[in-house]
């Protein structure tokens, strides 16, 4: 989702799904070890022991992982699609 321009948070956020636990613990774990490979640091990182949702957070892009129901209930690509995110104060 393109953040520009729409808020202070980030320039992009991504929202991925993993199939349960296990699969959303591994994803953060690739990302965060390809984030320091290419020299990026550490990001911070929220939500890891339980796996339900993780978010990870390098500054200009904010990365949420989720599993498929916690993703269902908390739809944040309908919070932050274009209508919402053009409305003043948003």
């Amino acid at each position: 989702i393109d953040l520009d321009g729409k808020s202070a948070l980030a320039d992009t956020m991504i929202i991925a799904s993993g199939r349960s636990h296990r699969h959303v613990s591994a994803l953060a774990d690739h990302v965060q070890r390809a984030l320091k490979d290419a020299g990026h640091g550490s990001p911070r990182v929220e939500g890891l022991p339980h796996a339900d949702w993780v978010l990870i957070d390098t500054g200009d892009v904010i990365l949420h992982l989720f599993r498929p129901e916690v993703r269902s209930f908390y739809n944040m690509e309908k919070l932050w699609d274009d209508s919402f995110a053009d409305k003043p104060n948003a």
